[in-house]
């Protein structure tokens, strides 16, 4: 056996992983939306891809790095000018630090065309959360149920009643909807499913409608959008979504007045959108 070509082999097939793991990623729904759902592709979980993605990324640099050492004297060789001088900035040397640069700053100050990357990515993201539904809050799924019936105003007792009788055994209302989940193979999304009839007259959605004021405070019109939603407990990612379905391009950035600005309309009505939203 010769290690050369091993490390070679190693490196190639580390890469192409690398490469399948890194598109999954770029495509797979955002965490919460992710665990909420209980998110899979050919059985493996977000969670998994990612581990494997980690490693094999370790995997690739090891190699790579055992790769250089056996072929450090051609690396160097493209290095040497014609009287076989080494030179750092050859042309060659320079034209691959600018692409990178290139990459680099065009990815931080998202120039085109790496903007457009990453808006197909948080299209893909919009599109999974979407398809697969927003948890009420950020990682519902590690709640007892004990604490996810109390934010959901669901009847604690009813709920249990409701979950033993779909077969999902409940020993103690301290239980994360995570741990049933396991235990029984469905998604936190279902759990929640099989007990919200357990509402105790107010849904989630009208709790989060009821803290909009039919006004809107003095000095709203200047909060972003993340801002506002924070002060009012409503998640941004899905009211900048619903927005845009209404053709008002919204980001959570910019504040309530710049949008209604950008779009053509006013703070006001752009308020009353943000409720009609929430109560749906």
């Amino acid at each position: 056996m010769k290690i050369r070509k091993i490390t070679s082999l190693t490196a190639m097939l580390a890469f192409i992983g690398m490469a399948v793991t890194s598109l999954i990623l770029f495509i797979v729904p955002q965490g919460r939306v992710a665990y909420w759902a209980d998110w899979r592709l050919l059985g493996l979980s977000k969670t998994d891809w990612g581990n494997i993605h980690i490693n094999l990324g370790l995997l690739f640099l090891a190699a790579i790095g055992l790769h250089l050492y056996y072929n450090w004297k051609p690396l160097i060789s493209y290095l040497k000018n014609r009287l076989k001088h080494i030179k750092v900035f050859t042309p060659e040397f320079n034209i691959s630090l600018i692409i990178t640069v290139a990459f680099v700053f065009g990815s931080y100050f998202s120039l085109p065309p790496f903007n457009f990357v990453m808006s197909l990515n948080e299209h893909f993201k919009d599109v999974g959360a979407e398809k697969y539904g927003e948890p009420p809050y950020g990682h519902a799924e590690l709640s007892s149920l004990k604490t996810f019936a109390k934010k959901m105003n669901l009847d604690l007792t009813k709920s249990i009643e409701l979950l033993n009788g779909a077969g999902y055994r409940v020993e103690t209302s301290e239980t994360t909807l995570e741990s049933i989940s396991r235990q029984y193979k469905i998604p936190p999304q279902h759990i929640y499913n099989t007990i919200k009839s357990a509402s105790m007259n107010t849904s989630y959605h009208s709790e989060s409608s009821a803290l909009l004021p039919d006004s809107p405070p003095p000095g709203t019109g200047n909060l972003t959008l993340a801002d506002f939603c924070s002060r009012f407990d409503l998640n941004v990612k899905l009211v900048a979504r619903e927005l845009t379905k209404q053709n008002v391009t919204a980001s959570a950035e910019l504040t309530l007045k710049d949008i209604a600005a950008k779009n053509n309309t006013s703070s006001i009505d752009l308020y009353e959108r943000i409720k009609i939203i929430v109560q749906n």
